[in-house]
């Protein structure tokens, strides 16, 4: 039973469980019906302490569609923690409101540290670079609908792997399953950190670090987009360096498999160039409109609403 739970890292769910998820999801999407007025009188608080659009809206969306309603902010400045007020106090306010508690926050950590004064099931929508677990559920079902399995896939994870909160979380979640290989690609400044390649070594998940799209591509079941994170460098010019390092074009879909999907968590930047957009193979649009239906489902299982 999830009823009651809270998700803060993607391995807080077994994989039963996130079946439990996708299911009530793929239910959802068919009859959307059906699921109106399943959260009437239920509210949720939405607390975004770093600038989101399509998480933040989808969690809104996704609430609303429930027939429940939702209270919060949508930057920090608009909080009392502008007058210096702490996390954990904040938190402990917010969430005697509410039914269920969004969070996002830049501080890695801070998901984990707002639980222990949660009054509510907690769900962290991303914090800093550590987890992102609710785009790894989009992430997912996204695969769940495409390639209907989730063992044997070759994952291509490109861009900004040391920063991307999302890659981490998605590499928390496909390494439990049978047959998954990673190509990892990125510059060596922006490589998975240490951490995460010690666990896939320990774990004897395959996987593979490259320096370029083309030399892989054709290999892939799923090609993993990634942003460089302007937000996340300290150095200015360390950014401007780097932020064009791959760009996906029509040629490089050219070299990929027919069956290839292409994921990328938005917003992009240049690194999908729009001319991909028309290709079959492009499911980044698509993925962004099931994060809504999953986040419908997961409101209702951490409900516990039938």
């Amino acid at each position: 039973m999830l009823k009651g739970r809270s998700l803060i890292d993607i391995e807080d769910f077994s994989i039963s469980e996130l079946d439990e998820i996708f299911d009530l999801a793929i239910n959802i999407i068919d009859n959307p019906q059906d699921y109106t007025h399943i959260c009437d009188g239920k509210l949720m608080s939405s607390l975004f302490f770093e600038p989101s659009t399509r998480t933040r809206l989808s969690f809104e969306a996704a609430m609303n569609r429930l027939g429940g309603r939702v209270v919060g902010f949508a930057e920090s400045s608009s909080s009392s923690t502008a007058k210096g007020e702490s996390l954990a106090d904040t938190i402990r306010v917010s969430s005697s409101y509410s039914d269920i508690t969004v969070m996002r926050h830049p501080k890695e950590g801070s998901a984990l540290h707002a639980l222990e004064t949660c009054q509510t099931p907690l769900i962290n929508a991303g914090d800093g670079g550590h987890q992102h677990p609710t785009q790894t559920l989009t992430d997912l079902l996204t695969i769940k609908v495409a390639k209907n399995k989730f063992e044997n896939l070759t994952v291509g994870l490109c861009g900004d792997l040391k920063f991307g909160r999302t890659v981490h979380s998605l590499i928390s979640a496909m390494k439990r399953y049978q047959g998954t290989k990673f190509y990892l690609i990125s510059p060596p400044e922006l490589k998975l950190p240490e951490y995460i390649l010690d666990e896939l070594t320990e774990e004897h998940i395959d996987f593979e670090e490259v320096e370029t799209i083309e030399s892989v591509i054709g290999k892939l079941d799923i090609l993993y987009m990634t942003r460089v994170q302007k937000e996340r460098f300290f150095n200015e010019a360390d950014y401007v360096r780097l932020k064009d390092f791959y760009i996906l074009d029509e040629e490089k879909m050219q070299l990929a498999k027919k069956d290839l999907i292409v994921l990328h968590p938005l917003p992009r930047v240049n690194e999908i160039k729009t001319e991909v957009d028309k290709d079959d193979r492009a499911w980044y649009f698509k993925q962004a409109v099931y994060g809504m239906y999953v986040r419908m489902a997961l409101i209702c299982k951490l409900l516990g609403v039938k």
